[in-house]
């Protein structure tokens, strides 16, 4: 669990440092580092997909999640009840894109799946602590361009990798194959893409109603281990 309260306080302390920092920042400054957490995350996003998509033995198992999920999603009305939350909360609609976005880039990638699983099993924290660094840039960025509300992705992320620290610990480390995480990582890198579309302006995707398309990967592989 060291790496993981490492990656925890690497982000807690990036997204202080970045909201200290914002209070520096004339509001024609702020619109850019939007534009440019757009522009990350549609590029980060569309890296993940198209460099696991040539590895993945299921083509057409990505176009599924996607489908499937966006469906599930509409139908629980995620987007809704989540923006819901953070109105509630004293939140805003640019506060509520920036913290989906970030526990997207946070918790959807080969770093922070893998991490806590080579942790659980190895010892190795190594990925973990690569993953801290990645994300302590990240967090300022994020704190400097949406506030104090970003404080929220710090503890997610803890309970995301502890979660899957304990799951391979203590149930199946055997289930986290490479498989699995490279469809993982195309539907996420979609998710992520879609974000950065979002922030852009292109277009308002609600991709919090997408997010089921995470499990379809996960439930498939169940099954396949069933058969």
């Amino acid at each position: 669990m060291v790496g993981t309260i490492v990656n925890f306080i690497a982000v807690l302390v990036g997204t202080v440092a970045g909201c200290v920092i914002k209070g520096g920042i004339k509001e024609k400054y702020q619109e850019v580092l939007f534009a440019a957490m757009g522009l990350a995350a549609l590029g980060i996003g569309l890296e993940n997909a198209i460099l696991n998509m040539p590895r993945s033995n299921y083509p057409v198992l990505f176009i599924v999640s996607l489908a499937v999920g966006a469906v599930l999603g509409t139908w629980w009305r995620i987007d809704e009840h989540y923006n819901h939350l953070i109105e509630r909360c004293g939140g805003h609609s640019q506060l509520a894109k920036g913290i989906a976005t970030a526990l997207l880039l946070y918790c959807i990638g080969a770093l922070s799946i893998v991490g806590p699983v080579m942790a659980a099993v190895k010892g190795d924290q190594t990925m973990l602590y690569t993953n801290a660094m990645l994300d302590f840039v990240t967090a300022i960025v994020f704190g400097a361009s949406f506030g104090w509300g970003m404080l929220v992705c710090a503890p997610v992320l803890f309970c995301w990798q502890g979660g899957l620290y304990l799951i391979a610990k203590f149930l199946s480390a055997d289930f986290f194959s490479n498989e699995l995480i490279t469809e993982i990582s195309i539907v996420g890198g979609f998710l992520i893409a879609t974000t950065g579309i979002t922030l852009l302006k292109l277009r308002n995707i609600k991709t919090l109603n997408f997010l089921p398309a995470l499990l379809i990967p996960i439930l498939f592989f169940l099954v396949k281990g069933l058969t």
